[in-house]
């Protein structure tokens, strides 16, 4: 059964590998822009985005549900996690995530997350008042996974994430659903070998609605007569995504964990913006203190003419893990810094307690 299982595993891993070799070169340059709800491509968790989001292999708990659901199917009993995101420093755009992982059964793990976005305050405009100073509004946007992953074998593990997408502002709103899904193949003497495939945020167009689209008119002919037009909205496209991502742990001996160093890799096929090189590095010391660091590359990224992200590549991050207990619990504190230009970076800080 178990030999069934990994090969059909591995016939999937073949397969979505052949999908996306035909825009591994340069993405889809005829689609860029043509996608919306792109808060789904900024990871809010400190650790993966700290390590330049190439753990799509090697991911472990909560933060899985970003880079590779399949990973939340580590989680040993329960894992919270809260982090906060000063996106893009001097933006005023902040970013709070907060999920919950929980094991049922022997092999099973279900897991719950919410991230919120919030954009600050926007002047409102009208046609009569240009210049604004009658009031502010905020745009929301906000996505709800629920989760599941299973772990099939002591080398595979897999796991499907459904989220319901939000996008919203005073007068108008667009809501959708869109769907994850995961595998991690870990083997090795020391199960020091991480392969990884997952496709990320497939789900039907969204599309805006609301009173934001309705204009009231006086007829020409009338004065005195007044309609209401309402403006039709054109549909946008999930950012949908594919992560192939491989890892490899060293060890100082074979029989040491004190130290360990993982040598982590993700190519990012994108179905809308350029594709992607996620290389990351971290090393960890007796699974309480863990530095990283990472590039994340993509075409015309040295190029201010052409380039299409104000993240500039380098990434850094840090992590202090302390023992609460006997029982195996450990509270930690993130902490990742994503460089970018203009604006000062991206700081996030998460708090994590594993039950």
């Amino acid at each position: 059964m178990r030999k069934n299982i990994k090969n059909i595993c591995c016939s999937l891993m073949v397969m979505v590998l052949a999908v996306s070799t035909t825009e591994i070169q340069a993405g889809n340059p005829d689609r860029k822009g043509q996608a919306g709800a792109s808060e789904l491509l900024i990871n809010p968790w400190a650790r993966s985005s700290g390590f330049a989001n190439a753990n799509s292999a090697c991911s472990k708990g909560l933060e899985s549900s970003y880079m590779n659901i399949a990973g939340t199917a580590f989680t040993k009993k329960t894992e919270i996690l809260f982090t906060n995101t000063n996106w893009l420093k001097g933006s005023d755009v902040k970013i709070n995530a907060l999920g919950i992982t929980q094991k049922v059964g022997e092999s099973g793990v279900l897991g719950l997350n919410l991230v919120a976005m919030s954009l600050g305050d926007i002047a409102i405009t009208t046609t009569d008042q240009p210049e604004g100073k009658i009031g502010n509004f905020s745009p929301r946007f906000m996505n709800l996974g629920l989760s599941y992953a299973k772990e099939f074998s002591h080398s595979i593990y897999g796991g499907i994430n459904v989220k319901l997408v939000s996008e919203s502002v005073a007068d108008l709103k667009a809501t959708g659903v869109a769907f994850d899904a995961g595998i991690q193949y870990v083997t090795g003497k020391r199960d020091n070998m991480h392969f990884g495939i997952s496709l990320k945020n497939v789900g039907a167009p969204l599309k805006f609605s609301g009173d934001g689209f309705a204009v009231r008119a006086t007829l020409a002919s009338n004065t005195s007569s007044t309609l209401t037009v309402e403006q039709r909205s054109a549909k946008f496209e999930m950012p949908s995504l594919i992560n192939i991502g491989g890892a490899y742990d060293l060890y100082t001996s074979a029989t040491d964990t004190v130290h360990k160093i993982t040598i982590a890799y993700t190519f990012v096929s994108n179905s809308f913006t350029s594709n992607q090189h996620c290389l990351g590095l971290e090393y960890g010391f007796r699974k309480m203190f863990m530095l990283r660091g990472g590039y994340v590359f993509e075409k015309d990224l040295f190029n201010d003419e052409l380039k299409t992200t104000l993240l500039t590549g380098p990434t850094a991050g840090a992590t202090v893990e302390v023992p609460l207990g006997k029982n195996g619990t450990t509270f930690a504190v993130d902490y990742s810094y994503r460089a970018s230009n203009p604006f000062q970076g991206s700081h996030s800080i998460g708090f994590r307690l594993n039950l």
